[in-house]
């Protein structure tokens, strides 16, 4: 059975949500995990901190080094990344998960609030990938894994929040043309997404509780990110996944375990067509 033992992953924005799930899900196989997260103290209406999470992969059977980190600080980036690889003696996998989401129109979307959707999403991935690149290329199976959207320019996914899509399609990008790039390096680079919403803290604030209810927990994000990560780098890279099609290749048909209400028809996600 693939596993992920010994191997290092970096995960972004893994405090909570999908991040925290993919880090206990590879805990389980016996990984080192390097949560890098901004929240650091409790946060009034949001669970998990890089603490709490380390705390969480290590009873789960992984290593775990907490670090704090804003993404949006290029210094930071690359001393957090150098932190892990000395820790563990370099780094197998790269996991851009930090994301901040804003679903407003275009006159309704300050400046400051552009500026975080863009320094979160694209330019972190962009400069926490560029901060890895080096150790990935002395790790037999290396992969970077973006949670990002798969790209499709139809007018539909930016009206309505142009700036939040024009920030998750970076991402996008970056996994187009890093694919690429890296491809003799033997680094994969892709990106995963969920087909339907899914139960985290962006969904329950910016959507009304009903999609809520008919969403599924992130440990389907989770299982769909290890099948990848567990895969040959130089056989997978390039590909724009959604969480439900990589868990029905490895076998998987019964989606209902991850439901939030079972027997609920999920709600699709955005830029899901």
């Amino acid at each position: 059975m693939a596993t992920l033992a010994g191997k290092t992953l970096f995960i972004t924005g893994a405090s909570r949500g999908i991040g925290r799930e993919i880090a206990i899900r590879a805990a389980r196989d016996g990984a080192n995990v390097a949560i890098a997260a901004k929240t650091s103290e409790p946060h009034p209406k949001l669970k998990g901190t890089v603490h709490t999470v380390a705390s969480e992969v290590e009873a789960a059977g992984g290593k775990a080094l907490a670090i704090v980190l804003d993404v949006r600080d290029d210094a930071a980036i690359a001393a957090a990344v150098e932190a892990a690889a000395k820790a563990f003696g370099g780094i197998d996998i790269l996991v851009n998960n930090a994301s901040a989401i804003a679903l407003t129109p275009t006159l309704e979307t300050p400046a400051r609030r552009f500026d975080l959707m863009v320094g979160v999403n694209v330019r972190a991935t962009f400069l926490c990938t560029q901060a890895a690149i080096a150790h990935l290329r002395r790790a037999p199976n290396p992969h970077v894994l973006n949670l990002a959207p798969p790209l499709s320019m139809q007018a539909k996914w930016f009206a309505g929040h142009a700036a939040y899509t024009i920030s998750k399609y970076g991402m996008s990008l970056c996994t187009l043309g890093m694919a690429e790039e890296f491809r003799a390096d033997g680094i994969a680079v892709n990106s995963l997404w969920p087909a339907t919403t899914i139960a985290t803290a962006a969904v329950e604030f910016n959507f009304p509780p009903e999609i809520l209810a008919a969403s599924r927990h992130p440990a389907i994000m989770a299982d769909a990110a290890h099948a990848i990560l567990t895969s040959p780098s130089r056989a997978t890279t390039g590909n724009f996944f959604l969480d439900e099609e990589v868990l029905r290749a490895a076998g998987i048909v019964d989606f209902d375990r991850y439901a939030v209400t079972p027997g609920m028809p999920p709600f699709k996600d955005l830029f899901v067509d």
